[in-house]
């Protein structure tokens, strides 16, 4: 009776492991409708599905979807984002309508549940002409896992109808309307424990496939009326052990229609048989945003080249190169038969732009007999990168001679010639300087608001006494917040851990204004490609002291390394200028790699001693799109046990990185950050350096530019 049970789970899971090892030899652009924003909707938890069951289909690379959905039970905020064609991930927070966020109303009044949840979804196989699309997903798959599930998903469209089949367990399959196919392989596979361990936010991998197992699917219909889709789904899920309680369920078949409208859907359904739901989402392709520009036109080039002896107006040049191609010229030398700039690259970020321009400006009037243009871009005192632009290649590109003209080919990046270093009389920046900085911090899911905010300005000095050594300050001033809503501040857990970063609340909420840091700083280049820096004083919010980082990176290299050492005392947060008597060594082997596998990808490793003394690592990945906008998640694994680190078990974080061009109308180099930190508390915390080697040097590899 059992392997009877099980004939329609175990061929579901056989089609799944056949599928994935068969390649399809047609043609299969014409079957990748999926990719299509028009085609592919998004589920109530957030994520590509019909209502509430998941999908094969995803949206094309780069896509980010912003959505609200909401029910009787259930108000849920996600943002779902296509990292690669073959993975997907999704964040979100639950607001728990039938639950208080605690019994205590001195903790958190009267707000609702709140809880976070983390689902991805890798395609396994694309779509063909006879085979499905198949992908595999794991729901809520760390934390407290309200609705914890994994999924196995086939989609296939037929003309206008798209059919979709899966299989879910844990919170997709708690109906049990099949056989768990990997129960009938090992025991092991009936039971699905309960609860979670550690201190949440852990991966249960204990759980995974385990317990009931249903099946459940669906179709969507495109209608004629193509802003109109419709859904049929049937659930695999019973609401028997929800967390908003044991919810009533007259019919596990849901309906639902959705409309799109511009870069906005809206979707409304009926579930369950019995409740009424809707969602409004919001989607962002990341590749393609952008910010249209107000900017000089590039100059023509004419060609041949007219014959010119000298520069006619070298102020003109020198205008231009400011007004039209964004760089600050230092100096700049001639020799027989090279031209080399040295100075600042201020505003454009695309360093092609950036060439072409410069280039065209210099050939306007550039002598005849110079056939190498050479530039060494600084960043402060440091020369970076020299950029060795062949004439006549750079004219033809820029003069459209060839039918497809390619002015990246026309010069070469490579580590500045230490002869062109010092061939000439740089004049290096001294005295004062100054620069304002907008912040903006934010926090949520806090038992007194789920959603609280600072922002203000860094207003930051100080004064460059030679090539190599500065002092420097930023002050913090608040302008509009929302944390006077704190009714509590050191929460009343009992680790052995040092308070490193847990008395943050008095921190930010001393006063309106208060010193961020105040430090000296000596750095240099020490040869073609290794840098370093030292630094001593009040470093950063919370702590002092004295460190310092070396930094190896070749340029357009895929790998860069280093190390950091400090030693350091922790800032009261009762004034701005004592200390309080922790004190800490702290450190890392700092390794920075762009896998060739992972496009447009950097992985950072830090591998030390963190400031609570615990010792470990943090992973740190990133993706950039074609708008330069930078999605990022880090993860800090260290000796301290789950029970020791408190709620959330380790230190983990996302990331939203936005180049400050998206949003002006003219040019502009720098980028802020947003970050989403689930819960922060005492380990694997490491120093906030005020400055990075890796971002000083960024333009040597140029991830971030």
């Amino acid at each position: 009776m059992k392997l009877t049970g099980c004939i329609v789970s175990c061929s579901l899971i056989a089609l799944v492991f056949t599928f994935t090892g068969v390649s399809a030899s047609q043609d299969e652009s014409e079957f990748n409708w999926q990719q299509s924003p028009s085609r592919v909707t998004q589920t109530a938890h957030g994520g590509v599905g019909l209502i509430q069951t998941p999908t094969a289909r995803m949206h094309a690379e780069g896509a980010m979807t912003a959505n609200y959905t909401d029910n009787e039970e259930y108000r849920l905020w996600s943002l779902n984002i296509q990292l690669f064609d073959w993975m997907e991930a999704t964040a979100r927070y639950t607001d728990v309508r039938t639950r208080l966020y605690s019994s205590s109303p001195g903790f958190s009044g009267d707000q609702t549940l709140k809880d976070k949840g983390i689902d991805v979804k890798f395609r396994l196989l694309q779509e063909s002409r006879y085979l499905p699309q198949v992908a595999l997903g794991f729901r809520d798959f760390g934390g407290t896992g309200f609705f914890e599930s994994e999924f196995i998903a086939l989609s296939k469209r037929w003309q206008n109808v798209d059919f979709h089949l899966g299989m879910g367990w844990g919170y997709l399959g708690t109906a049990g309307n099949t056989i768990n196919p990997f129960c009938e392989l090992q025991d092991t596979f009936c039971d699905r424990p309960r609860g979670f361990s550690g201190r949440g936010g852990k991966i249960d991998y204990q759980r995974f496939f385990k317990g009931p197992a249903s099946i459940f699917g669906g179709i969507e219909y495109q209608t004629p009326w193509q802003p109109l889709t419709l859904k049929l789904e049937y659930e695999g899920n019973d609401y028997s052990v929800d967390r908003a309680g044991e919810l009533e369920q007259d019919s596990r078949w849901n309906i639902g229609a959705v409309y799109r409208w511009r870069d906005f859907s809206f979707d409304v359904n009926y579930q369950r048989g019995n409740t009424l739901g809707f969602g409004i989402h919001y989607q962002l392709d990341l590749n393609s945003t952008d910010q249209p520009k107000i900017k000089p036109a590039m100059l023509p080039v004419a060609s041949p080249r007219g014959q010119i002896d000298n520069f006619t107006d070298m102020n003109v040049v020198l205008r231009q190169l400011l007004s039209n191609a964004g760089f600050f010229l230092k100096t700049s030398r001639m020799t027989d038969d090279e031209f080399i700039l040295y100075g600042h690259q201020l505003y454009y970020r695309n360093d092609d732009e950036a060439t072409e321009r410069l280039a065209r400006v210099v050939l306007s009037q550039l002598p005849s007999h110079i056939k190498r243009i050479r530039v060494i871009e600084y960043n402060g005192n440091l020369a970076l990168v020299e950029k060795v632009i062949d004439v006549d290649a750079m004219v033809k590109a820029a003069a459209y001679e060839t039918l497809q003209p390619d002015v990246r080919s026309s010069y070469v990046r490579r580590a500045p010639d230490h002869a062109s270093l010092t061939a000439s009389d740089l004049p290096y920046d001294t005295g004062f300087y100054n620069g304002m900085e907008v912040f903006w911090v934010q926090s949520f899911g806090n038992p007194e608001s789920f959603y609280m905010y600072q922002g203000g300005l860094f207003l930051g000095g100080g004064y460059r006494f030679t090539e190599n050594f500065s002092v420097n300050a930023t002050g913090k001033l608040t302008l509009l917040e929302n944390f006077d809503k704190f009714n509590f501040k050191v929460d009343a857990m009992d680790t052995p851990l040092p308070r490193v970063r847990t008395y943050v609340r008095e921190y930010v909420t001393r006063s309106k204004f208060s010193m961020e840091n105040a430090y000296g700083h000596w750095q240099k280049q020490m040869g073609d490609n290794w840098f370093a820096q030292a630094y001593g004083g009040y470093l950063e919010t919370m702590f002092g002291g004295v460190g310092t980082e070396v930094l190896y990176r070749p340029v357009d290299s895929n790998f860069a390394f280093g190390f950091d050492l400090n030693y350091v005392r922790q800032r009261s947060y009762e004034n701005d200028l004592d200390f309080f008597d922790y004190k800490a060594l702290t450190g890392h082997i700092n390794l920075y790699w762009q896998p060739e596998f992972l496009p447009d990808s950097r992985l950072t490793f830090n591998i030390g001693q963190f400031l609570a003394k615990d010792k470990g690592v943090n992973i740190d990945f990133a993706k950039r799109f074609d708008s330069g906008i930078i999605i990022g998640a880090y993860a800090a694994i260290t000796n301290v046990s789950s029970e020791d680190y408190g709620e959330g078990s380790f230190t983990k974080g996302f990331y939203l990185s936005l180049p400050f061009d998206l949003f002006a109308v003219k040019p502009a180099k720098g980028r802020g950050r947003l970050p989403w930190v689930p819960i922060a508390r005492d380990g694997g915390q490491p120093l906030n350096r005020p400055i990075k080697l890796i971002d000083m040097t960024e333009p040597r590899s140029g991830f971030y530019d």
